[in-house]
Parts: structure tokens; sequence; C-alpha cells
């Protein structure tokens, strides 16, 4: 019998990356995953920004960081400067770094929207790749005579199934996210 399983588990993995990206997709408030890609260049390495400091949100429009050894406080308000994605600029009081995250006018909102729809398009395209391998193998095996012609049906209708829950996990995460960057 063909298992199925292998191929769902990569429908899932493929939803759950998406909405990993989506995280990153910033929205007019302030949340401490917005600094992840940051990297910052202490102890004679790249580290992530959370492996030398904690990032907080205390209010809608700030992010504070604090750091875990002040002398690393100039060289992650470099970091977090040099991010030219975020386009943030952070203040330093020696102790704590304060980053204001400016509103978002109404065309990078939409700019926003744009560039997260095409992040919809790159899973579902993920999402399609794995289909096409999953119903190579069913023919693999259908050929070798290991799966008969009803069974092949099944699991074409059972593989599409899965498809079609991804994708509306995809849209219902994708709508939510739309949401939010276009809320005020």
């Amino acid at each position: 019998m063909f298992d199925t399983k292998p191929y769902e588990d990569r429908f899932n993995a493929a939803v759950a990356h998406f909405e990993d990206e989506l995280k990153k997709v910033r929205t007019g408030r302030a949340h401490p995953g917005m600094l992840d890609s940051v990297h910052v260049e202490a102890y004679g390495q790249r580290m992530p920004l959370n492996q030398v400091a904690n990032v907080t949100a205390p209010e809608p429009q700030l992010l504070t960081v604090t750091p875990f050894d002040p002398s690393n406080i100039q060289a992650i308000a470099a970091g977090i400067r040099q991010d030219q994605a975020l386009g943030l600029n952070p203040s330093d009081d020696g102790r704590v770094i304060r980053v204001p995250i400016p509103p978002l006018t109404e065309e990078r909102r939409k700019l926003l929207v744009k560039q997260t729809s095409e992040k919809v398009e790159e899973a579902r395209i993920a999402l399609r790749n794995v289909r096409q391998d999953a119903l190579k193998e069913a023919k693999r095996k259908k050929e070798l005579k290991e799966v008969s012609e009803d069974d092949m049906k099944d699991i074409e209708k059972s593989i599409d199934a899965s498809v079609a829950s991804s994708n509306a996990k995809l849209d219902a995460a994708f709508k939510e996210k739309e949401k939010d960057i276009l809320t005020l």
C-alpha cells in the first residue's frame, strides 16, 4: 500500500514555513519577532540578536532591546541599523536600546500586502511540487503492480484533499495577515 503520511508532513512543513515567513512581515504594531533577522557582531563572531539581548514590545510603536552584556550595546544598535529591510533607527541610553516603529503609510501597506501575496504563491508552488512528487511515486508503484488502479484513485483523492486543506490554511493565514497590515 502507498503511504501518504510523509507527503502530508511535507504539506504541513510548507504551511509552517509560510506562517514563519508571515511573522517577518511588518504590520503597524511592534512585536519582538520583527528583529529576528538581525545579526550582531559580538564576542568576535556574528550572532542572532536574541542570543545577545532581550527584545520586548512595551508599547505598540516601540521595541526595547536590553543587552545581556552592556559592552555590546553599540554593536547591537549598529546591527539593527544595518538591516535595511527593517528601516529602523535605534537610540540607546547606555543600558537599553529603544527602537521606535514608524507608522506605515498607505502605499507601504499595499506594498506589504503585495509582498505577502507573493509569499502565498511561493507556498502554493511548494505544495504543488510535493503533490507532484507524491503522484509520481504512486504512479511508479502502480507500474510495479504494488498499487491497484482503485488504490491509485484513492491515493489521488487523499493527496488532493491534503492539498486543498493546506491551501485553505494558507488562505486563512494570508487573510489574517492582510487584515493586520491594512488595519490602522
